[in-house]
C-alpha cells in the first residue's frame, strides 16, 4: 500500500487535545498532538516526537503523513475509533496534581503552577484532568460559572500588562459579560 493512495482524515480531539488520524471506516492509526511547539504522535509502538513542522506547514498534516507512512510500511497497527474513545482519559472528580505529568518539577514550573492555579481560582475556573501544563499547552478546564468544560490555554487566561484577561470565557455563551464582570473582582477594579 502506498502512502499516496492511503487517505487519512483527522478526527475530533480528546480532552488532552490528541487528534486521532483515521483511515477507512473509523480505524485509527495513531494520535497527534502539540506540546511546546513540537508535534508528537502516539501509535501502537509508543510515542514519537516529530519536532516542529517546516515553516508554513501544519503540524497536524505532518503528523498524519508520518502516521500514514508508518502504517503503510506495517510498523504500526490500527485500532477502532470506538475503542480509542472508550480508553480516552476522563475528568477527575477530585483535586488534580500541581503539574501535568509531562512538566518537570523545577522551581520555575512549580512557581508558574501556583500562579496559574491562583488565577484559575480568582476567575472561577477549575482544572479537571491534569495539573499545570505550561502557558501554551492545552489544559482541560471547567467554567465554574456555567459548567462548560473544554480545552483552554493559561496564556489566554492570565491577562497582560496588569490587566485581567479578556471578558470572553469560552464558546457557548457562559453567563454573559455583565454577570462575569459582577462575579469576578478583577473586572471591578
Amino acid at each position: 500500500m502506498s502512502t499516496t493512495t492511503l487517505k487519512t482524515r483527522i478526527g475530533e480531539p480528546d480532552i488532552e487535545c490528541r487528534y486521532p488520524v483515521i483511515i477507512g471506516q473509523d480505524r485509527v492509526i495513531g494520535q497527534a498532538y502539540r506540546w511546546h511547539r513540537d508535534w508528537l504522535v502516539v501509535t501502537s509502538e509508543g510515542e514519537h516526537n516529530l519536532r516542529r513542522p517546516p515553516t508554513g506547514a501544519k503540524g497536524i498534516d505532518m503528523a498524519a503523513a508520518y502516521l500514514a507512512e508508518e502504517y503503510a510500511a506495517g510498523r504500526v497497527t490500527a485500532v477502532a475509533l470506538e475503542q480509542l474513545r472508550a480508553d480516552a482519559p476522563k475528568p477527575l472528580h477530585g483535586p488534580v496534581p500541581l503539574l501535568h505529568p509531562r512538566m518537570p518539577a523545577s522551581a520555575r514550573n512549580i512557581a508558574g503552577a501556583h500562579t496559574a492555579f491562583a488565577g484559575l481560582t480568582e476567575h472561577h475556573w477549575r482544572a479537571v484532568l491534569h495539573g499545570f501544563p505550561g502557558s501554551d499547552n492545552p489544559w482541560y478546564l471547567r467554567c465554574e460559572l456555567c459548567g462548560w468544560s473544554g480545552v483552554r490555554y493559561w496564556s489566554h487566561h492570565r491577562g497582560r500588562n496588569g490587566q485581567p484577561p479578556s471578558i470572553y470565557r469560552h464558546d457557548g455563551g457562559c453567563v454573559g459579560a455583565e454577570k462575569v464582570r459582577a462575579l469576578i473582582p478583577a473586572y471591578q477594579k
